[in-house]
């Protein structure tokens, strides 16, 4: 099995359940972790945007990475997060880091400070050059407010085959995916970074998605990953669609406030965050209570 085969199907991007006292709860960490793995998802991914991770101390994310790992017992792969926007810091974070019970690396594209589409590409070979775990790259601009461009992520697909295995799209824009679809070398993953667009990505080529409904609803997100990659349309177009009011509600007032809400409802965490970050108002609280019903 080639390495990117690890992550086609439905990665969850795992949240980080607080106590009320905002300190992380491990035990639920725990739980949610067993629980993913029990309905159906393919992989884990760890210190991502929806674990809060620029809120997360170098201890915090050190405690996180142990307590997945052990809870994870092999039983799926892990993907870790490990991103920024100074290239050097990122570097020496893949260094240090250990990543002995790791499959794989996320690696956000640089923020902020947005960079050439030459700067991005260097950042990514610096990064690659390095690494002895896969790397996926991660296209999200509406947080980094730049855009890795068709020609750039197929550049370093072509350039590092075999460590940047594939991209998480979160870009919406369908063109660009389906260049990087039509021209990529082959291993190389698209997978989605929008709950919403999964399913017409999947339909387009694409390999599956790193999700965040997921973290709340694991098992159908699963079986509609899995039934479209299967070209079972009908029934993935199914399930999309009962998922579909959900996935526009949890992110009415960004992420992950909407899906904690939605964990909180269901038994599963408290509803706390980390600031700058707060919860969803009382009212989207309440729609998300009303769609869950509907999700029983």
């Amino acid at each position: 099995m080639a390495e990117s085969d690890l992550f086609r199907g439905t990665g969850v991007a795992m949240i980080t359940p607080f106590q009320l006292d905002g300190e992380i709860d491990f035990d639920r960490l725990m739980i949610h972790t067993d629980s993913l793995i029990d309905q159906g998802t393919g992989y884990l991914v760890v210190l991502g945007t929806t674990a809060e991770t620029p809120a997360l101390s170098a201890r915090d994310k050190e405690d996180v990475i142990s307590c997945v790992v052990n809870a994870c017992g092999h039983r799926v792969p892990i993907m870790l997060g490990l991103g920024g926007n100074d290239t050097r810091a990122v570097v020496e974070a893949i260094k240090k880091t250990d990543t002995r019970e790791i499959q794989g690396i996320l690696s956000v594209s640089p923020y902020y400070n947005k960079p050439s589409q030459e700067g991005i590409y260097q950042h990514y070979a610096a990064i690659a050059s390095l690494s002895e775990l896969p790397v996926m790259l991660y296209n999200v601009p509406g947080r980094t407010a730049s855009n890795i461009s068709s020609d750039t992520a197929l550049r370093l697909a072509s350039d590092f085959k075999g460590t940047i295995i594939g991209v998480k799209e979160a870009s919406g824009d369908f063109e660009q995916v389906m260049e990087i679809l039509h021209n990529r070398p082959e291993g190389f993953l698209v997978v989605s970074g929008d709950d919403a667009i999964t399913l017409p990505m999947i339909a387009a080529g694409g390999d599956g998605a790193i999700s965040v409904i997921g973290n709340a609803y694991p098992a159908l997100t699963s079986l509609m990953v899995a039934a479209a990659l299967d070209g079972a349309y009908l029934k993935a177009r199914e399930l999309h669609y009962l998922l579909f009011p959900m996935m526009k509600a949890i992110f009415k007032e960004g992420n992950p406030a909407g899906v904690k809400a939605a964990m909180e409802i269901r038994g599963e965490i408290k509803n706390v965050l980390r600031l700058p970050l707060i919860p969803v108002t009382s009212e989207l609280y309440q729609e998300i209570a009303r769609l869950d019903k509907l999700l029983q």
